[in-house]
């Protein structure tokens, strides 16, 4: 590995963040000089972020660990046109009134992992409808529409995807590219901020911004990408058969967290390691040398690490406690994921593939059947045989719960609400 003088680029490198850069040389020397301030743009389309932008919000962890200011931008304004950048179609439009509702329930993640304030490598929290909202067309179009050709903008990935697939571009997503370049020079305007990073699919989202600043402020700006991330197996970082791995507890528990890094694929264990944990890089090479079994013991590991970051200590805890009573003691934990249902229901008895429905376990009651029929179905840890099998108040243990397990991996309490 080359010297680099700045802990943050020695970090992001060898730890597998670093995918392009505009000028890494300049920036690294920069970067070992004085504070940096960097910022990464986040759309409120949901209510939660996933374990998707996990590796964007570590990358501006890294850079306040190794002395350097983050910025994150919370996309108020953006949000509102939708960005096309590796998507087959246009998003949703929301109102205003649910992004303003997603952002505000976003903001307390970034808390967990970085500390805001008014020191010199305090993060920032942004939000760009401040300044986008109150942009006026036609002056905006004459100041900086001429800094942009449709040449140019034709040959992004992001609008070159949808043009050969012969999907729809709206006007209002193409407008897109050009705002997020606006908002990296109000960002350099307000804050002195040197560099804009991303996933690789912003890279020319990117390079439109570090382009503008050059030509409207002589600014010099960087930008740096971090690869898109999927599985070994090639499934897409922070889904799962069941949906998306949310970093808030209320969409989804720390213990669900927790077994999402628990299970992951043997050949992911050192590069995960290095993205979602600050386990020293020694460490790490350790414990990807594990082999067969011990392996679980590295992914038990990288579960706990990840769950204590997002959601605590003492949630990562409980969490790799719950696993130990489920998988090991084949008991059930407080913290498994909790179903309510009536006493009236279950007085009256509900058929066994339906209550695997229920519970969340299949997506349909025919999937129950096949679960039910491959043998994978199991009620208090015994083997569901009978599709119609009826379950009642009768099948409540001493806690006052009933255990339903899919497979080995997935498990669900019912309790009477």
């Amino acid at each position: 590995m080359p010297k680099y003088k700045s802990d943050f680029i020695r970090t992001i490198v060898e730890r597998g963040f670093l995918h392009q850069c505009t000028d890494l040389d300049a920036l690294d020397a920069l970067a070992g000089e004085r504070v940096v301030t960097a910022y990464i743009g986040f759309d409120c389309t949901a209510p939660s972020l996933h374990a998707g932008s996990l590796m964007p919000i570590m990358l501006l962890r890294w850079m306040q660990q190794t002395g350097h200011r983050p910025i994150v931008l919370m996309g108020g304004g953006t949000t509102k046109v939708g960005d096309p950048s590796g998507k087959d179609e246009s998003r949703q439009i929301l109102t205003v009134d649910q992004i303003v509702a997603n952002l505000e329930s976003i903001k307390s993640i970034f808390s967990r992992y970085l500390t805001f304030g008014d020191g010199p490598s305090d993060a920032i929290m942004a939000n760009n409808a401040d300044w986008l909202d109150e942009l006026q067309y036609i002056p905006f179009l004459r100041e900086y529409g001429r800094h942009f050709t449709i040449n140019r903008m034709l040959t992004f990935d992001s609008v070159k995807l949808r043009l050969e697939r012969e999907h729809a571009l709206t006007f209002l997503e193409f407008n897109y590219m050009i705002l997020q370049a606006y908002d990296f020079l109000e960002l350099a305007r307000r804050y002195d901020c040197d560099m804009q990073m991303g996933g690789s699919d912003q890279w020319g989202n990117i390079i439109n911004g570090v382009e503008l600043g050059r030509r409207t402020d002589g600014r010099t700006l960087f930008g740096l990408t971090s690869p898109l991330l999927t599985t070994a197996s090639g499934a897409k970082m922070g889904k799962t058969a069941d949906g998306a791995v949310w970093l808030d507890q209320v969409q989804l528990s720390a213990y669900e967290f927790w077994q999402y890094w628990r299970n992951t694929e043997d050949a992911d264990v050192g590069r995960f390691l290095r993205l979602f944990t600050e386990l020293p890089i020694g460490e790490i090479e350790r414990l990807e040398k594990l082999k067969d079994a011990e392996i679980n013991e590295a992914k038990k590991i990288l579960a706990g690490e990840a769950t204590t970051l997002c959601h605590g200590a003492e949630a990562a805890e409980n969490a790799a406690a719950t696993a130990e009573e489920t998988f090991v003691k084949g008991g059930a934990g407080d913290d498994l994921p909790t179903v309510e249902l009536s006493e009236d229901q279950l007085s009256a008895g509900i058929p066994a593939f339906e209550i695997f429905r229920l519970a969340g376990l299949c997506k349909s009651n025919g999937e129950a059947r096949r679960l039910i029929k491959g043998q994978g179905a199991r009620l208090n840890d015994q083997a569901v045989t009978e599709e119609t099998r009826s379950v009642t108040l009768a099948d409540l243990d001493e806690n006052g719960a009933i255990k339903l397990s899919a497979g080995k991996k997935r498990h669900v309490l019912l309790r009477i609400g």
